[in-house]
């Protein structure tokens, strides 16, 4: 119902910055276009695309394209979408925003905003596997029942490391997370040898911090902090 997912957009008051943080964690520039007026770049790890953008939009803000939007927005609305901003017609690029019962906008485009890059092998980043987007969630029942008519699948909750009920798609999963560590959406990456990623990013001199549930071990598992805010949760998964 949504599309597919372009990127993350997330706001920056300092674009070289935040590239020279994500580009020393293995992140990979794409080569944007010109749709946007402001200044504009994306990085990926092959995986996960992080739009980073010098206007002040919401962040972190899952961005879909949806090819014919606006004819696509009539069915949105019967399944109770309620669009807070809506921008289409001839002489524009479309674009339409909406939010979850939590509170968490959701950007939906016409049309591609840059070319992904072409890699000659498999990419990968310092992270580790771009699994979700983690939404700190009260009410999960409310979240299920908005978010499974628009394609999303809830999972069986996972009671550990800490409470968290993944919503899977084709093209992003959310996860919704129940703890007081976590009190804004972040970027969550996993992988059975993090302890070994989380180790050499320390020796890179990136700060690894622990600003998480204190069940998880700081060796196994933490948190970065990229320039402009964005968290991104490292977490130490099973072989």
């Amino acid at each position: 119902m949504l599309g597919r997912l372009l990127e993350i957009s997330l706001r920056t008051d300092a674009i070289q910055e935040s590239l020279r943080f994500y580009e020393a964690l293995g992140f990979t520039q794409a080569e944007v276009g010109e749709v946007w007026t402001h200044p504009y770049a994306v990085v990926t790890d092959g995986r996960l695309f992080l739009g980073l953008h010098a206007a002040p939009i919401e962040t972190p803000l899952p961005t879909f394209v949806l090819p014919r939007l606006a004819q696509a927005i009539a069915p949105l609305e019967a399944l109770g979408i309620v669009f807070e901003q809506r921008q289409l017609g001839d002489e524009t690029f479309n674009q339409a925003s909406f939010r979850d019962p939590g509170g968490q906008l959701v950007r939906l485009l016409e049309a591609r905003t840059y070319s992904p890059p072409a890699f000659d092998r498999p990419a990968a980043s310092a992270c580790g596997y771009f699994s979700e987007l983690g939404l700190p969630t009260r009410d999960t029942d409310a979240a299920r029942a908005f978010w499974e008519p628009l394609g999303f699948v809830a999972l069986q909750e996972e009671p550990g490391p800490f409470s968290r009920i993944v919503l899977a798609s084709d093209s992003l999963n959310l996860a919704l997370y129940r703890t007081r560590a976590f009190r804004e959406p972040l970027l969550t990456f996993e992988d059975p040898h993090m302890r070994e990623r989380i180790a050499m990013l320390r020796e890179r001199g990136i700060a690894v911090r622990d600003e998480m549930p204190d069940r998880l071990d700081a060796a196994e598992n933490g948190v970065l902090t990229a320039p402009e805010g964005t968290r991104l949760l490292l977490l130490q998964s099973e072989e």
